[in-house]
């Protein structure tokens, strides 16, 4: 069901506040998490634990989720659609994947750092071993993701995928015929494999997945080795 064009303007304005919290708050927790590895002042540290633990739960969880549902009304509401532009299936992947991860990052590690700061006395410098550098990297990670999302938004790269090629042909062929000869460059429009862009921007994408993992091995070996 395609929108109207002030619900579509409307849905439109949500999914950008959305994204653009979302965004703005993984910038702070990156910036509390970069606070709690290099300060040694105990109430500093103390502060950003429990702040990053304020900010997952009341901000990051809800926008995460309110830009996950915002951009599904936006693509099923409108011509774009789920399946038929890449760059909208490579967004609503890492939508979806970062939303995922988001949850069990803030209801595993963060819950626990939290715990551990308000286990530790006042005035005492917490330490929470190998937490502090997974909080910071997952971070890190994940405002690249945000970011990456932002790019593919404005951009719109790679054109149609061959499911978007096949419902233009069916949506062309019951227009008048004039109407299919004002589009001489359908036929020369791809239809192969994957464009070249794409499959760069996925093998990049694994690569950094594969990083991701191994730093996470590597921390938490080294916060149980504590």
């Amino acid at each position: 069901m395609i929108m109207t064009s002030r619900l579509r303007r409307v849905a439109l304005l949500t999914h950008i506040t959305c994204s653009v919290g979302w965004l703005g708050a993984v910038a702070g927790f990156l910036v509390l998490s970069i606070a709690s590895v290099t300060s040694r002042n105990a109430e500093v540290v103390r502060g950003a634990y429990l702040s990053m633990n304020l900010i997952g739960l009341y901000i990051l969880v809800p926008l995460s989720l309110a830009a996950l549902v915002t951009g599904l009304v936006q693509s099923l509401g409108t011509e774009w659609g789920l399946l038929r532009h890449y760059w909208v299936l490579t967004k609503l992947t890492l939508t979806i994947g970062a939303t995922g991860l988001l949850m069990l990052h803030q209801f595993g590690a963060v819950e626990v750092a939290a715990r551990r700061v308000l286990a530790v006395a006042p005035g005492a410098l917490p330490e929470i071993g190998g937490l502090g550098t997974e909080l910071m990297s997952k971070a890190g990670l994940a405002l690249l993701v945000l970011l990456a999302i932002t790019t593919l938004s404005v951009f719109k790269p790679w054109g149609l995928t061959r499911y978007g090629l096949r419902k233009r042909r069916e949506r062309l062929s019951d227009t008048p015929l004039a109407g299919v000869a004002a589009r001489p460059d359908l036929d020369n429009e791809p239809t192969g494999s994957f464009p070249l862009g794409f499959r760069v921007f996925a093998i990049v994408t694994a690569i950094v997945i594969v990083m991701f993992g191994m730093l996470h091995h590597l921390t938490r070996a080294g916060s149980h080795s504590h």
